[in-house]
């Protein structure tokens, strides 16, 4: 049986800044963020419900620093770092602004209509973005086959993952709201992936789910 268990990171700095932040300026975990990673931990160490056998992860910081600190509850494994297991890419122009300068500047696009649209200019479309998430989810799923994979990634990431896995159309449909650190598993076993859990966060008990929520 094939498993995999996906993570969201922690709150990030970008979200609390409201920055996009891509990979070439993601500032990592917000102090709520170092939290609820560290809650997600204590959970999985005292429970032992994850008996991974790899723990792989988008090379996006917050991604790393999320893996880094629930990594010893898992075993202390090595984290292997996927580049292409990162969120939607918004080119060099957009990473780092401030969304109200980029709606300022751009517009407030629809994300949820033509998936070929260039919404960040220089960046990636959504097309573009779904294509290569759900390529590399599936090559860590036939590179980990009958094992238990521990995947650290972004909302759109698990988004991505339910979508193809699930055999669901990429686009439209419907819109999950992924919390931070919360645990999604899928598994496979004879002709098709089934899930067993999403958004999962029970450990945030106590916490909130964000900085300062409007």
């Amino acid at each position: 049986m094939t498993r995999l268990v996906l993570i969201r990171h922690g709150e990030s700095v970008a979200t609390v800044e409201r920055r996009i932040g891509g990979v070439r300026t993601c500032a990592g975990l917000s102090p709520l963020g170092r939290k609820q990673a560290e809650a997600l931990a204590a959970r999985l160490a005292r429970t032992g419900e994850l008996k991974a056998d790899a723990v792989v992860a988008s090379t996006m910081r917050r991604a790393v620093e999320t893996a880094e600190i629930i990594a010893p509850a898992l075993g202390d494994l090595p984290i292997e770092q996927i580049a292409d297991l990162g969120e939607h890419e918004p080119g060099p122009d957009c990473d780092g602004m401030t969304f109200d300068a980029f709606v300022e500047r751009y517009g407030r696009p629809d994300w949820m209509g033509d998936p070929y649209f260039v919404g960040f200019p220089g960046g990636e479309t959504v097309a573009a973005f779904k294509h290569r998430a759900a390529l590399a989810l599936h090559q860590v799923a036939h590179d980990h086959q009958d094992l238990t994979t521990v995947v650290v990634c972004h909302a759109g990431v698990v988004d991505v993952a339910m979508r193809s896995f699930l055999d669901v159309s990429l686009f439209g449909v419907f819109e999950l709201g992924t919390t931070n650190t919360s645990i999604t598993e899928l598994f496979h076993s004879g002709p098709r992936w089934r899930l067993i859990r999403y958004n999962d966060a029970a450990h945030l008990e106590g916490l909130p789910h964000e900085t300062n929520p409007a």
